[in-house]
C-alpha cells in the first residue's frame, strides 16, 4: 500500500519514474545539444537556462520534477523553428533553490528574471503542467514579455483538480522523505545530481495546498493562447470548457468565414494522457502551427 501510494504521488508531481520516461535520458530521444548556457541569480537562487535552434524567442517551461521530459523531443521539435530559452525552474534540474517557499509567482518572476539578463523584451511561451501553469503567472505578472502562450495540460483553479489529486498533494509533504529517497536511486539523479529530491517534493506539495483561482488573472491575459490538454487529463473536462469560455471560446458559432471565433485556439490530443502528454508529435505539430501564424 505504501509502495502504490509512493508511486500515486510521484505521478501526480510529475516524476515520471517508470522506463518508458527513462529512456529518453538515458539516450533513445537524447536531450539535444545548447547552444549557449548560464545561470541567473534571483534572490538567493541560480536560475539555468539553455539556449536551443534560431528564430523568434520562445520560452519552453517544462513540468515538476523532471525537466527532461520536455528538454528531450519536445525542445528538438520547437527549435526547428524557434530560438527556444529552456529555463529550470528553482530547485530543478540545474537551477539552484532558494529560502522561500515555491509558488507559481516567484517561478514567473524567477523567469522574467532570466527574460530580462538576456535582454528579451517580449517572447512567446509554451509551458507543460507546472510550466504552464508559471507560463501564465508571467503573462498575469509580466503581461509586456507575452506575445503568444501555450499552456499544456494546466488548470486555472484548484477546482479543475480530481479530489484524488487534492489528496495526493496533501500527503506529499509527510510521504518526501520516502518519495525523495525513491528518486535520488532512480536515473533522475544520475542527470541531476544536485537536486535535493526530498526538499523537492516537500515544496512541490506544499505549493499545492492553497486553495487558488486565477479568473481575474486569466481573463486580464491580452496574448492569444492555444490551450492543450489531454482526452484523458489529470484535470476534469468541465473545468477544460470553463477554461476556454474565460478565453472567449464557447460563446458561438464561428460563421461560415470564422469571423466570430476569438483570437485564442483550443486543441485536445487524442490517446494522451496528462502523463504523456508532452511526447505527443502531435503537440508540438499543433503548438508550432500556432505560434508561427
Amino acid at each position: 500500500m505504501l509502495r502504490r501510494t509512493l508511486v500515486t504521488l510521484a505521478l501526480v508531481a510529475a516524476a515520471l519514474v517508470a522506463a518508458p520516461a527513462m529512456a529518453q535520458t538515458a539516450g533513445d530521444d537524447p536531450m539535444s545539444t545548447p547552444s549557449s548556457t548560464g545561470k541567473v541569480p534571483v534572490g538567493g537562487a541560480e536560475i539555468y537556462y539553455e539556449i536551443h535552434g534560431d528564430g523568434p524567442p520562445l520560452v519552453l517551461l517544462h513540468g515538476g520534477v523532471d525537466p527532461s521530459q520536455t528538454f528531450g523531443a519536445p525542445l528538438a521539435a520547437m527549435a526547428k523553428t524557434h530560438r527556444v530559452i529552456a529555463i529550470h525552474m528553482r530547485g530543478h534540474g540545474f537551477s539552484t533553490d532558494g529560502k522561500e517557499p515555491w509558488s507559481t509567482e516567484l517561478m514567473a518572476d524567477d523567469v522574467a528574471a532570466v527574460l530580462w539578463h538576456l535582454g528579451i523584451g517580449k517572447a512567446r511561451f509554451m509551458g507543460y503542467s507546472l510550466g504552464a501553469a508559471v507560463a501564465l503567472q508571467v503573462a498575469i505578472l509580466h503581461p509586456e514579455l507575452v506575445e503568444k502562450l501555450v499552456p499544456v495540460s494546466v488548470a486555472f483553479s484548484t477546482a479543475g483538480d480530481y479530489p484524488a489529486t487534492r489528496e495526493a498533494f496533501a500527503q506529499m509533504p509527510s510521504q518526501a522523505a520516502a518519495i525523495g529517497q525513491q528518486l535520488a536511486a532512480s536515473p533522475l539523479a544520475q542527470l541531476y545530481p544536485g537536486v535535493n529530491w526530498e526538499t523537492m517534493m516537500r515544496k512541490t506539495g506544499e505549493m499545492n495546498q492553497p486553495e487558488r483561482d486565477w479568473t481575474v488573472g486569466i481573463k486580464a491575459i491580452k496574448a492569444p493562447m492555444l490551450l492543450v490538454f489531454a482526452d484523458a487529463d489529470s484535470i476534469r473536462p468541465e473545468h477544460i470548457v470553463e477554461f476556454w469560455k474565460l478565453l472567449g471560446g464557447g460563446q458561438r458559432d464561428a460563421g461560415f468565414d470564422g469571423s466570430q471565433r476569438p483570437a485564442s485556439q483550443l486543441a485536445v490530443i487524442p490517446n494522451t494522457t496528462h502523463y504523456n502528454l508532452i511526447q505527443s508529435p502531435l503537440l508540438t505539430e499543433v503548438a508550432t502551427d500556432f505560434l508561427t501564424q
